[in-house]
């Protein structure tokens, strides 16, 4: 999306996500480090045998140098990124994880890159999904599906993405003839899923192409048939129709999203529960977090970060400091040790 080139230089936030063969993830793991490492890219990558899968943001620049970079590899050649914008970094630091699944559903044997369900293009999403015969289902977690979804889908309820498999099992119909679309935030999970529907011989299975990024990127507001905030994994915490930050806020102790409603409520304390989770924490996790937040504070106190590559520069600089202090008291005369007589 546009944004005010007279403006600073927003961050690029670039989802991305691709099924291919990895024989040696440990090998791609490493090159990947080292390529964040040299165009100061922030975020998050995954890595696994079915493929490559994240999250991140830099400069435009740089970004762009990244990808290009990824794709000299042939297996990612084909990787597509969804972008949009933030005026701040919306992550803490770069990670680059090995997992068994790029998206854990439990079924790593599937193979979404090429037994997915059919693609179907931004633009095309509202004919598919306004038609009376298809089932339209929503892949996504509970808590994000409550930030926004689609007019007339299916909400399964899920915890985690390892629990569609027991919904369809419970839900879906035994006619295998059925049409059912999908959608999740970027793509990976809706491909993933499609996949396992066909694993278990439902024929008529689709799928929005990019997710629902792609589709607030491509649809005309006034066109859409999104109703709401969509959560992203990052310090945004969702966005709205033009990808904007949507104004929620994350509980640091249960990571679910709130609105500005939910923090006035007595049972918000910063850093430490929410309405969702109040009153389900152990006294260990309670007294974590309370620690945590104490730290969080202290370091905004001294205009520092808490966590992070930038706590860690923090952190050095601190000790330089103190460092620096301790020999020019050791200098001056009248002082032994650094300590006055």
């Amino acid at each position: 999306m546009p944004h005010d080139a007279g403006a600073a230089e927003p961050f690029v936030v670039s989802a991305f996500y691709l099924f291919a063969r990895i024989e040696s993830p440990e090998t791609l793991r490493k090159t990947l480090l080292r390529l964040v490492g040299r165009f100061n890219i922030l975020g998050t990558m995954l890595v696994a045998p079915e493929g490559i899968n994240g999250t991140v943001a830099g400069s435009r620049r740089e970004t762009d140098q990244l990808f290009d970079a990824i794709r000299e590899d042939p297996r990612l050649r084909n990787l597509q990124t969804k972008e949009s914008y933030c005026a701040g970094a919306p992550f803490l630091r770069a990670k680059v994880k090995l997992k068994k699944e790029i998206v854990t559903m439990g079924q790593p044997d599937l193979d979404p890159a090429h037994d997915a369900g059919k693609y179907v293009a931004a633009e095309d999403w509202n004919a598919l999904i306004q038609d009376p015969s298809v089932m339209l289902i929503d892949t996504r977690n509970d808590y994000e599906v409550e930030v926004g979804t689609f007019q007339g889908a299916l909400n399964p309820e899920t915890q985690s993405f390892r629990d569609f498999p027991d919904y369809a099992a419970r839900t879906l119909p035994a006619n295998k003839d059925q049409k059912i679309a999908m959608f999740c935030t970027g793509g990976i999970r809706c491909e993933k899923s499609t996949a396992y529907l066909k694993s278990q011989g439902y024929s008529e299975v689709y799928h929005l192409d990019g997710g629902i990024l792609k589709y607030l990127e491509t649809v005309p507001k006034a066109e859409s048939l999104w109703q709401g905030a969509c959560f992203v994994f990052d310090e945004r915490v969702a966005v709205d129709h033009d990808l904007q930050p949507a104004g929620y806020t994350q509980c640091h102790a249960c990571r679910r999203p709130l609105t500005e409603t939910d923090l006035r409520l007595a049972s918000y304390t910063q850093g430490l529960s929410c309405r969702y989770c109040i009153g389900q924490l152990t006294s260990d996790q309670q007294a974590r977090f309370a620690e945590r937040e104490k730290q969080v504070q202290l370091a905004k106190a001294r205009g520092e970060a808490h966590i992070g590559d930038a706590a860690r520069t923090d952190q050095e600089k601190r000790k330089a400091r103190k460092l620096n202090l301790k020999q020019a008291q050791a200098a001056r005369p009248g002082t032994q040790n650094g300590l006055s007589d």
